[in-house]
């Protein structure tokens, strides 16, 4: 089967940039990128997009009008597509049965029935969101049992393995695609097709076929196994504290064994973003759903850990600052969970403003791509009263602007232009004693003590 018409049910981090590049890289075929928001679907199709990534700009405008198009009329998209991504939010259920910890499909059962209603004739559909082990059967169900056309379906699996920041480089060049379907001849057919289109950029010794629920659970244990190493590292920064030791030399020397590698070992206040956090209490519930009490309380541990870190972080500024923040100016550099990028969602700041807030700290912050909207949003949904959020948040323009008068700085974001920041300059602006908690590891200590401050790092202490 020749695929010519690609419909994308999402326009979020996922569906926007990977239908965009999929559009670069395929001028034969027209994709486009159905969503009900329409201030989203605007945004796509302006100057200002509504989702930042280093590059994305060129590549949506080099194929944007001719064959990448967004829209919010989804049923046309649907009745004209050969092959449909469904790439729709899958968040944690906040009630009922697995409030916590397991996801909501309620989004995921709402586009099988649109797509059942509407469909004609064969087509393909793609679970790209992050979905429980044997969401395809249910997907499968609802199509089979609600198509008044009586069109015919094969439902593949192929999860997105990006990571924000790094987007752009991530579909251009990727470690490996991933697409799961049926052992079935038409299985086969419908995972080749899809392979077909990516091979037109990317070898195809990279792209991995699978059944349908190894590829389901692989996005799962992927994301499960990069969050444990951060935490695993975090958990020996406490311990680098108390004994002297520096967690940015034991990770180098422990990330030079080739069983064991470099990446993800950085230290710091803890890792946030829309999957890592989602996809763990997701694996937790999956596994207490299949009966498996001690695998769950493992990964559970790693969010507990995560979150460990987030209140270690703030007690330790308190205790600092002679145990009361209650009216100090605190400087926060960074909202977004990390650099290059303006998501925030389960960004470690949220916990640490919020936390700083209830000790009536005075929060003034900068980041650099985080609106002041999104930051009072954010902090209202974490459970900060408005009012407090009204008389102790001050969003500033720029770091200087935000470290003026400061007692402390908090740097929770690791911004390429923090690290270029004129450390004289705002040792001036401070009161002193100057403190800083760099909760990213990106400012050196030497420098800072060389200037006069005080400053403490995660993993290195004072």
């Amino acid at each position: 089967m020749k695929i010519q018409s690609i419909c994308c049910l999402g326009a979020g981090y996922v569906g926007g940039p990977t239908m965009a590049m999929i559009a670069a890289k395929c001028p034969d075929i027209q994709v486009t990128v159905a969503d009900l928001n329409e201030a989203r679907i605007a945004a796509w199709n302006s100057d200002t997009l509504p989702v930042y990534e280093p590059g994305l700009d060129a590549i949506v405008a080099s194929a944007v009008g001719k064959n990448l198009h967004f829209t919010t009329d989804i049923r046309s998209a649907i009745a004209a597509a050969d092959l449909i991504f469904v790439s729709v939010g899958t968040p944690t259920k906040s009630y009922g049965i697995g409030a916590g910890r397991a996801a909501d499909l309620r989004y995921i059962e709402s586009a099988a029935r649109l797509i059942a209603e509407v469909s004609e004739g064969h087509k393909i559909i793609v679970e790209k969101s992050t979905i429980p082990v044997k969401t395809a059967t249910a997907i499968k169900s609802i199509l089979a049992a609600n198509s008044p056309h009586g069109a015919t379906f094969q439902v593949l699996s192929n999860p997105e393995f990006l990571a924000e920041g790094t987007a752009v480089e991530d579909l251009e060049c990727p470690d490996r695609i991933l697409i799961g379907g049926e052992t079935t001849p038409e299985g086969h057919a419908a995972v080749e097709a899809l392979a077909s289109v990516y091979a037109k950029w990317i070898p195809r010794d990279r792209i991995l076929t699978t059944n349908l629920w190894s590829s389901e659970l692989s996005k799962l244990v992927a994301n499960a196994f990069l969050a444990q190493r951060i935490s695993s590292i975090n958990s020996i920064s406490a311990l680098c504290e108390a004994t002297g030791a520096d967690v940015d030399e034991v990770a180098r020397a422990i990330g030079m064994d080739s069983r064991i590698g470099p990446k993800f070992l950085k230290a710091s206040v803890g890792f946030g973003g829309s999957c890592f956090q989602k996809d763990i209490l997701n694996l937790v519930y999956l596994c207490e759903s299949f009966n498996l009490p001690h695998v769950s309380e493992y990964w559970r541990q790693v969010v507990h850990l995560n979150d460990w870190q987030k209140s270690r972080f703030v007690e330790k500024i308190v205790r600092t600052l002679y145990n009361t923040v209650n009216g100090k100016r605190i400087a926060i550099l960074g909202f977004a969970f990390k650099k290059d990028t303006n998501d925030t969602r389960e960004s470690p700041a949220i916990q640490v403003c919020r936390d700083l807030l209830h000790e009536r700290a005075h929060l003034a912050i900068y980041d650099p791509r985080v609106s002041a909207e999104n930051i009072r949003e954010d902090l209202m949904i974490a459970g900060v009263p408005r009012e407090l959020i009204e008389s102790n948040v001050e969003v500033c323009s720029d770091a200087y602007a935000a470290t003026e008068n400061a007692h402390a700085i908090a740097t929770l974001t690791e911004w390429d232009e923090f690290r270029a920041l004129d450390l004289a300059r705002i040792f001036e602006l401070m009161l002193k004693p100057a403190f800083v908690f760099d909760g990213r590891g990106i400012l050196s200590l030497d420098s800072l003590k060389a200037h006069g401050f005080d400053a403490f790092a995660i993993g290195k202490g004072f």
